[in-house]
């Protein structure tokens, strides 16, 4: 498998990752919430988005729901999961960027830096559990 095809495949988990966890992030800033519930919500939005573009990109070549949540599990759960870890770490590494608020450049700083390094991490990732016949080579079948 080449490196293009996990970075293509690493693009894809981090736009759903980047979508929910900035939805998360934005909505526990702007009501005030302490950094732990706001993490914890930017995690799970990033999953269920993550898993919602696979899901319905799979949906949509004709898998039925049931086994199209199997494969969307099989298919992302690793990618996202180390995507998040090493995204929320930098966010929670960076002085001040949990207590920043939406209006602040850290914030957004923090944020963006936590995204560019987890893509660099996890495509290795993917390459190497793509070329297992893992992660996303799982979705190809559907392509």
């Amino acid at each position: 498998m080449t490196w293009g095809a996990a970075a293509k495949a690493t693009l894809h988990c981090l736009t759903g990752c980047a979508i929910g966890e900035i939805l998360g992030m934005v909505i526990g800033t702007a009501l005030l919430w302490g950094n732990a519930p706001t993490m914890a919500l930017a995690i799970v939005l990033a999953f269920v988005f993550g898993y919602s573009f696979t899901l319905f990109a799979i949906r949509k070549a004709g898998l039925d729901f049931r086994s199209a949540v199997k494969v969307a599990l099989a298919a992302d759960t690793v990618s996202i999961a180390v995507m998040e870890l090493v995204d929320n770490g930098i966010i929670a590494l960076v002085p001040g960027a949990m207590d920043a608020h939406l209006s602040d450049a850290l914030f957004w700083t923090a944020l963006l830096g936590g995204f560019a390094v987890a893509f660099v991490i996890t495509t290795p990732v993917n390459k190497w559990m793509i070329g297992r016949g893992k992660g996303h080579a799982v979705v190809h079948a559907y392509h």
